[in-house]
């Protein structure tokens, strides 16, 4: 096994969760230990000046982000995790484990670290200085404690699984919840939250109440926990800590929340996930192993190319496939309502149908939601012609191979340019028949983008020949970054994503 789960810290989250990151310590770390003897020649060898206490690595823990503005954010942290400075961690035997996380979650703690440590710091230091009540010899008490503590990370994990960038996440929540249109099962899923996130209030205040009678404070502190301080993504008033109204909340959340489905349903496409199992289907490399029976109900993409265009100029482009797979996975007959309130939830404009709200979000808006989803390391990365957006497509790296631009160029680009030349020579002839002169203007405008695009598109396609006669190979060991680099201006925010070397924006990273 090459690469491990890495513990290092996150945003402010309790119970479970901050899963992200993951390290090369493959043969027990002989690449980063070989860095560190290179890196540090002075240290004649000695890592361990560096990696310091490896011992407990992969073992049971409580860990938490050593520096944070707001809260002590502490979870559970099972088997097979390493850890570092920012995602500070604690040990214990087996059986106080979870009561332990329960007491450092509590508002007896919060209260006690304040006096204890008022910074922006949480150091091992401070926990060890804190009192432990002699309940903790108890066996009752623990067990009483452990039952609360164990409810608690079962509902934050299910939480942070209900997103696509979990390890372990499973299939889109309105489609776990799904009725006869999206609208019904979008409201059975916020219903959903409300309970889990009331849940959630009435376990931590249990929990509260239990440390605050084991530590005598009942005339000091109240075991109320305020909404905005339960740590799920299904609950607006944490996700949107601010000064929203309830109604603005609301808003925000169904808007990310389809958004959210937009790339979901692309994944579906992609051959990511699947109708037919709630659970990822492929994610190896060079579109090697793929085997498109596992997408009976709703077939994936042939090669995980996928044209983004702001006319339809491709029956299998993002919005196309997009219709498609809400007619698939909900009745067809009630599609035109379906994609309404889709476009409804993330802002359609005007006079717009529903049909050009969604595609023009994938034109604008999809590729950077997804980049703030996968904070800056994408999985579908957007090829694109550039400013005029005359040919873009999403490709799923995973799916990537040799004979890929190959392909995006003979079955999509080539064909375009000719798609392209022939609707302006049939604009030209209606803007000759024009009845007026502003109807032939508003022609002509057309014809004059047009006319961008395909300059656009012709510099495009040498630059892809190009790179398509060079084979690019792409090592997912590498990381997005250094693979991203290797096709330049050919990918859309290649400066902010890639590795590049006059970009000095830590940003970046």
């Amino acid at each position: 096994m090459k690469w491990f789960p890495y513990n290092k810290g996150g945003s402010f989250r309790k119970w479970s969760g901050n899963y992200e990151y993951v390290v090369d310590w493959e043969n027990d770390g002989l690449e980063i230990k070989n860095d560190v003897i290179r890196k540090y020649p002075y240290l004649n060898g000695n890592v361990g000046f560096v990696l310091k206490l490896t011992n407990p690595y992969f073992q049971k823990c409580l860990t938490w982000t050593a520096t944070s503005s707001s809260y002590f954010g502490i979870r559970y942290s099972p088997l097979g995790f390493m850890f570092d400075m920012k995602g500070s961690s604690c040990f214990c035997k087996e059986n106080v484990l979870f009561p332990l996380l329960g007491f450092l979650a509590s508002n007896v703690t919060a209260g006690l670290l304040k006096a204890i440590n008022p910074t922006i710091e949480f150091q091992n230091g401070n926990l060890k200085d804190l009192p432990i009540s002699p309940k903790f010899k108890d066996n009752n008490f623990l067990i009483k404690v452990e039952v609360v503590v164990k409810r608690l990370i079962n509902n934050s994990k299910h939480d942070w699984d209900s997103f696509e960038t979990s390890w372990e996440s499973t299939e889109f929540p309105i489609l776990q919840f799904k009725k006869k249109t999206v609208v019904e099962s979008y409201q059975v899923y916020r219903d959903e939250c409300r309970k889990m996130t009331e849940q959630m209030k009435q376990l931590e205040e249990e929990n509260n109440r239990i440390f605050i009678e084991a530590y005598g404070l009942n005339d000091e502190l109240t075991p109320d926990v305020p909404i905005e301080e339960i740590t799920l993504f299904a609950n607006p008033k944490f996700r949107y800590r601010g000064v929203l109204t309830d109604d603005e909340l609301e808003v925000r959340f169904k808007a990310d929340t389809m958004k959210e489905f937009f790339s979901y349903a692309v994944g579906c496409v992609m051959g990511r996930y699947s109708l037919d199992k709630s659970c990822l289907i492929y994610a190896h490399n060079g579109n090697e192993g793929f085997d498109p029976t596992q997408y009976k109900i709703f077939p994936a993409d042939d090669d995980g190319i996928i044209p983004i265009t702001d006319h339809e100029w491709f029956d299998d482009d993002a919005a196309c496939r997009f219709f498609r797979f809400i007619e698939t996975a909900w009745d067809k007959k009630g599609l035109d309502a379906n994609l309404d309130f889709i476009a409804e939830a993330v802002g359609r404009k005007g006079s717009e149908s529903s049909r050009e709200a969604i595609r023009r979000y994938f034109v604008n808006d999809f590729y950077k939601d997804h980049c703030q989803t996968y904070k800056k390391r994408p999985i579908y990365w957007l090829f694109t012609s550039g400013k005029e957006k005359a040919f873009q497509a999403l490709v799923y790296l995973h799916r990537y191979n040799e004979g890929a631009l190959s392909r995006m160029r003979t079955e999509y680009v080539l064909p375009l340019q000719t798609k392209i030349n022939r609707h302006i020579e049939h604009l030209e002839k209606d803007k000759d028949s024009a009845v007026s002169t502003s109807a032939a203007n508003k022609i002509q405008k057309e014809i004059s983008s047009l006319l961008k695009q395909k300059d656009e598109l012709i510099k495009f396609d040498e630059r892809l020949r190009h790179c398509a006669d060079m084979k690019i190979k792409l090592d997912l060991d590498d990381g997005v970054k250094v693979n991203y680099a290797k096709f330049g201006e050919l990918l859309a925010d290649v400066k902010k994503i890639a590795w590049v070397k006059e970009e000095k924006d830590e940003s970046a990273d």
